[in-house]
């Protein structure tokens, strides 16, 4: 790794909650935003902008998407208003070709995979961000080869950011148990873990796993993931566990990054990894 590559990081998000409260996940991802080196502009892969296309937000000013229902008012008042950076959309469109990505001008903007973290990570909102969509007609290995081509971009200052849960059934979420990870989530989670630390090229193995239909029943918080591990493999590198934990039984908090450990270790008091004993009533994901 060049000393000037910008770190790249996936986030298990969980609840958009996360934007409100501070708890072990939260602390841990507002010590990656005060101990990481400051980029240029952040690339978000978020789970929530999923749709038939694959295309980069192009506007000047993207507009904070509140992406759900049913929680408190608090959280529709939340705004991240960072600007966002059509230059570096142009710039990606280029560096990824003979693939295609579209310009969105006006239609998209930050969705709740990418405020939810960047809340904490960087809650001045002075970064420029541009979010990738999810093409959601494209087989897996595509996200992993799309990545490859977006390796680039580290070189020129773009941290590069998956926003998902490498585990998420929201029909098996058990709500009275918040800090609780099921046998099968746990199994999954682990058989991730050894890929991504290891051998992360081979990530699509994953899905012949006993237990990956139960964590995976739709792929669109999975793939998130699989950026960081295409910047991985072309890097040569593998990926280096950040954060570990569940929620509800059914989410993975896991979170991973590329280039980031070296630079948390430097200050004892980080938060990289998630501290024990965190207050279940104070996860809130």
């Amino acid at each position: 790794m060049t000393a000037t590559r910008t770190p790249a990081l996936f986030i298990g998000h969980g609840s958009p909650m996360n934007t409100l409260e501070l708890n072990g996940y939260t602390e841990a991802w507002r010590a990656f935003g005060r101990h990481l080196p400051r980029p240029r502009a952040i690339l978000c892969v978020s789970a929530h902008w999923y749709f038939g296309a694959t295309a980069v937000t192009a506007m000047p000013r993207p507009r904070t998407i509140h992406d759900f229902y049913g929680f408190p008012p608090e959280l529709f008042a939340f705004d991240y208003p960072a600007a966002g950076d059509p230059n570096l959309a142009a710039e990606i469109v280029e560096t990824v070709k003979p693939e295609w990505v579209g310009l969105d001008r006006d239609q998209w903007g930050l969705d709740h995979g990418t405020w939810s973290v960047l809340a904490h990570l960087y809650p001045g909102a002075d970064i420029p961000v541009l979010q990738l969509s999810i093409n959601a007609t494209r087989p897996l290995d595509y996200h992993l080869a799309l990545a490859r081509r977006l390796a680039p971009l580290r070189d020129r200052g773009v941290m590069i950011v998956g926003s998902g849960n490498i585990v998420h059934n929201l029909g098996r979420l058990q709500w009275n148990e918040p800090d609780l990870g099921t046998d099968w989530a746990e199994r999954f989670d682990d058989a991730a873990a050894d890929r991504l630390t290891s051998a992360p090229g081979d990530i699509l193995k994953l899905a012949e796993h006993p237990d990956y239909r139960l964590a995976v029943p739709t792929p669109d918080h999975f793939i998130p993931m699989l950026y960081l591990a295409g910047l991985a493999e072309a890097e040569g590198a593998a990926l280096e566990p950040l954060v570990r934990g569940y929620s509800m039984g059914s989410i993975s908090m896991s979170c991973y990054g590329l280039g980031a450990d070296l630079e948390l270790r430097k200050h004892p008091t980080c938060a990289a990894r998630l501290p024990a004993n965190v207050p279940p009533e104070q996860t809130n994901i």
